[in-house]
């Protein structure tokens, strides 16, 4: 992020903490405006972490996973056997013998 892009968030983020501003004075300390206050505030420490963390730079290429950490899934069906006696979730399950 440049700094002509965090100046222009900090301008934003200035319009977003006026509007929520409006809000609290009309709706007072209500759970919602709450919430938004305390996200308008996490924004603000997330840019003021993103300035101080040297965000010009580019990050380093990912370099590829080694071949020893890669597990192969094979493509074949599996044996049904495998889900012999097993709930479906979410549907309840099978009591008794299956048909």
């Amino acid at each position: 992020m440049t700094q002509g892009e965090i100046a222009e968030f900090r301008r934003t983020l200035s319009e977003l903490r006026q509007c929520v501003g409006a809000l609290r004075s009309r709706y007072g300390d209500a759970p919602a405006v709450r919430r938004l206050v305390n996200d308008v505030e996490r924004l603000n420490i997330d840019v003021e972490e993103f300035e101080g963390s040297g965000s010009d730079r580019v990050a380093p290429p990912r370099t590829p996973a080694d071949r020893s950490e890669v597990v192969v899934v094979p493509d074949t069906p599996y044996d049904p056997s495998l889900w012999e006696d097993a709930d479906d979730e979410g549907v309840g399950g099978y009591h008794g013998k299956r048909l």
